[in-house]
């Protein structure tokens, strides 16, 4: 079992030169805790959503028992709950480890990736494979829901500021789905940019959509790791905003074969996988 640790950096393969194995090794699943970026947060203890972060794989590869390869798609789904992400690089290092390994079923080969990366992280994930040929999730989809993009808003910062957040009129309520197409952050180790739309729905106080979409410019230059900008984003419009009910949910781009798409909610316990044009 991969060693825990509250470091991010500490022993992450992030940002380093490695070379992929041709060797089975799930010591390559590098676990990293959530807990210290939700006590940024103001999360102390219990959690104060569901949800749960929904990573898309297109490359995996093993070999059947005769020794051709075979191909699928895989779902990978960690519960919100889990006390530990995986590290995105370890898990496609790892991915990768497999290429080479016999297994007897494409059942067997996904038990292998479900046993492996559970342990690694402390908790139990989902894996869900398909053959390319049927998986019909996987159509693209709109969103459904209105785009605040093209709001005539000037923009001269783009440092994090959950002090933008407004709402209209905190004295009536709507139900509505807001989204956008321009959020950008950047990876917590390495400053890549990591690319997103995100998917706001919500009953309460209508938000302003000019400041909702200042704010989630906002993270333009800000460094943390997916998961962790949803849950910001989720506590932000929590606290400022107050709304009775709250979903949000990012689709990100792909990356090495892999895109990684978190939700966080008070009101949902299960969210389509449903893949936008970006992906």
């Amino acid at each position: 079992m991969t060693q825990q640790n509250d470091n991010t950096e500490t022993g992450s393969l992030l940002g380093q030169s490695v070379k992929y194995s041709n060797h089975y090794d799930p010591s390559l699943l590098y676990p990293i805790e959530r807990k210290q970026k939700r006590l940024e947060l103001g999360i102390e203890s219990s959690i104060p959503f569901d949800g749960a972060d929904v990573w898309n794989a297109y490359e995996l590869s093993w070999l059947n028992r005769s020794g051709l390869p075979q191909v699928a798609i895989g779902s990978f789904s960690f519960a919100a709950s889990t006390r530990c992400i995986v590290e995105s690089k370890s898990l496609k290092l790892y991915l990768n480890s497999l290429n080479q390994k016999r297994f007897e079923s494409m059942n067997d080969f996904a038990a292998c990736i479900q046993k492996d990366i559970s342990e690694a992280i402390g908790d139990k994930m989902q894996v869900n494979l398909s053959p390319l040929d049927d998986y019909p999730d996987f159509e693209i989809r709109k969103v459904n829901g209105k785009l605040i993009d093209n709001l005539d808003v000037n923009i001269a910062d783009y440092q994090y500021d959950a002090s933008l957040l407004q709402v209209t009129n905190a004295d009536t309520s709507v139900s509505e789905t807001l989204y956008s197409n321009l959020m950008k952050s950047n990876c917590l180790i390495t400053n890549q940019p990591d690319w997103a739309t995100v998917i706001i729905e919500y009953t309460g106080s209508p938000l302003c959509k000019s400041s909702l979409l200042r704010y989630l410019v906002s993270f333009r230059t800000h460094n943390e790791f997916h998961e962790q900008c949803v849950e910001r984003v989720y506590m932000d419009i929590m606290q400022a905003c107050k709304p009775e009910k709250l979903t949000v949910y990012a689709r990100y781009t792909r990356r090495g074969g892999l895109d990684i798409n978190p939700w966080r909610s008070n009101c949902k316990k299960t969210i389509n996988n449903c893949r936008l044009v970006r992906q």
